[in-house]
């Protein structure tokens, strides 16, 4: 239950056109503690509670546990999370032996474009595609809990 991953800015949409699967993403946070969050999601037809643990120095580890709820118990979690729900759209693009996760925030986030690879290992390699930007792993004011809070529109 270790997530090991990094996060870069995305410089263009051409991932729209290399995307396997495109889906729309609500959350918001029961708990965003620095040492640890707590999310509620609702990910297309399938409802989540992930709690997460405190990144590593370098951002790219932390611990995660994921457990599967309904729909109806995640849009009730929801309506007691913290203030700033995130609504952003997922796409997934496969690279290599890696998939990319790209998220295009919208409300308060509107403009952001955030990439996300899991890894195996802290320095495996990875090819990179030509729309990936400037690598933002560990810079804490990325991470969901934080832009649910502190929203890109007030940068």
């Amino acid at each position: 239950m270790i997530e090991i991953e990094r996060k870069f800015l995305v410089t263009s949409k051409v991932y729209q056109q290399q995307a396997t699967v495109k889906e729309r993403i609500v959350q918001g946070f029961l708990n965003t503690d620095k040492e640890r969050t707590v999310r509620v999601r609702i990910k297309g037809e399938s409802g989540f509670l992930t709690v997460k643990g405190k990144s590593n120095d370098a951002g790219t580890i932390r611990f995660e546990w994921e457990k599967e709820i309904s729909v109806p118990d995640a849009e009730e979690l929801l309506l007691i999370c913290e203030p700033g729900i995130i609504d952003k759209v997922r796409y997934n693009v496969p690279l290599g032996n890696h998939m990319y996760e790209v998220d295009e925030f919208h409300g308060d986030n509107e403009g952001l474009i955030v990439a996300e690879v899991e890894l195996e290992s802290e320095n495996q390699s990875l090819e990179k595609p030509s729309w990936l930007g400037e690598e933002v792993t560990g810079e804490v004011k990325y991470y969901n809990s934080q832009l649910s809070k502190h929203p890109f529109k007030n940068w």
